[in-house]
């Protein structure tokens, strides 16, 4: 690693506490194998915390008996970081692949941890990736992952309820604001949605809107919230915090499923990968749900985002970097990407998301509809051009003490966002990069 990136990489944090001194990433790697490719047989260590990883690689292991796949949990998102970033300054235990999700990929690739794919022939795989997932595994020059999925954005909602209290269901957020009024009014125990401060989802809304908060070219970088797609998010949903319309329940807690399944949690504006949860926690509203297109700023607009999904990258530190891109392409870009979708994953692959048979797929949680029609067509309208910070894994952990501020005191989100530009601007000053 060169001076300049250790010094970007110095004292950096996760979660708050965690340095991320980035020293030795020339050194290390998984302890099996001898093998360059999959003819030649050999051993790969995979950190993924998705469930799909595993029954892949044994696929893969049953076509090539000759090669050992060890795939281990480290930790979901960042969990696995930390174990991650701590395993490549150690210079080993270092895995020849880890799942690594969109927003985290920047700080990785710049920081030497990650391999470029590029000389192992990954800008092939041009058009064949959604738009969204692949620029989020570029950076610069640079391809540092192949997708595993992807979180195109839509509305899912309650039909149930939406019907009961005679609301149609939001195509502007103009609309949206004025249907959260009118349920919380019908019955005060229904929200239209939850929210209590999310990171992700309020870049998503922010991308959404047309936002370009961040602008990165190599280590110049310009945070700006004050921009007309941050200021359009904030002032809508400042008016949901007001008037006190979106249930004050945390995403994943008991709460909210609960929620979800007796109703009063209207719906969700989330990633394509929300299917799976639904059917698997929130079973006794089967067949109530359904999935709309994401509410637009503008009537007659077809804008979306990303929320979420993974890539799995390959690590710097692997001695097996051609086997490892053979196992990648197989997950990512063949067989299985069937594997994957027949689990309930959303995929990727352009060649998937616009088959007949996912798009003809009908779902029975959701009463009979073609959801994927829906989330593909998202996925073909993520708006172009967002990028992450270069060290966004630590500006999110500061989010809950910046605009978090404004679910649970006077602040605004306006001020909010400020307070988190002013902070992500000092942080990344005192990594070395230009930042303004």
């Amino acid at each position: 690693m060169t001076t300049t990136s250790s010094r970007l990489w110095r004292g950096a944090a996760v979660t708050g506490a965690l340095a991320l001194a980035l020293t030795a990433c020339s050194s290390g790697g998984s302890d099996g194998g001898s093998g360059s490719d999959a003819a030649d047989g050999g051993s790969l260590t995979v950190w993924a915390w998705d469930n799909t990883v595993e029954p892949i690689a044994q696929a893969y292991m049953d076509e090539h008996p000759d090669v050992t796949i060890d795939v281990v949990n480290a930790g979901t998102n960042t969990d696995e970081y930390t174990a991650l970033q701590n395993a490549v300054a150690a210079g080993s235990g270092v895995p020849d692949l880890a799942q690594i999700e969109y927003y985290a990929v920047p700080q990785f690739a710049i920081g030497e941890a990650l391999a470029d794919l590029t000389d192992l022939g990954a800008d092939e795989f041009e058009g064949t990736y959604s738009p969204g997932p692949w620029s989020a595994v570029h950076q610069g020059d640079g391809i540092y992952g192949l997708p595993m999925d992807s979180g195109p954005m839509a509305l899912f909602y309650n039909t149930t309820v939406f019907e009961k209290y005679g609301v149609s269901v939001p195509t502007t957020w103009d609309e949206y604001l004025t249907a959260a009024r009118a349920l919380h009014a019908a019955d005060p125990d229904v929200y239209i949605t939850n929210d209590t401060g999310d990171a992700g989802f309020t870049t998503s809304m922010i991308w959404q809107a047309g936002g370009h908060p961040y602008q990165v070219d190599g280590t110049d970088v310009t945070i700006d919230f004050t921009d007309e797609g941050s200021t359009t998010f904030a002032e809508l949903w400042q008016q949901l915090l007001d008037e006190d319309l979106v249930a004050p329940t945390s995403s994943w807690s008991d709460e909210w499923y609960q929620g979800l399944g007796n109703g009063t949690i209207a719906s969700l504006a989330i990633g394509a990968w929300m299917p799976g949860n639904l059917e698997a926690s929130v079973t006794q509203s089967a067949g109530q749900w359904r999935v709309a297109p994401l509410p637009q700023w503008e009537a007659g607009q077809s804008a979306s985002s990303e929320n979420g999904g993974s890539a799995l990258s390959i690590t710097e530190a692997s001695p097996n970097k051609e086997l490892a891109y053979d196992f990648l392409t197989y997950l990512s870009n063949g067989d299985g990407t069937t594997i994957r979708i027949d689990a309930g994953g959303f995929p990727a692959t352009t060649a998937d998301l616009e088959s007949d048979e996912f798009l003809n797929k009908e779902s029975e949680y959701f009463g009979g509809q073609k959801i994927n029609e829906v989330l593909s067509q998202s996925a073909a309208d993520v708006v172009e051009g967002w990028q992450y910070l270069p060290y966004q894994v630590y500006a999110n952990s500061i989010f809950n003490d910046t605009v978090g501020q404004a679910y649970v005191s006077d602040t605004t989100l306006a001020d909010g966002l400020k307070a988190w530009q002013d902070q992500s601007i000092t942080y990344g000053g005192d990594q070395g990069f230009t930042v303004d």
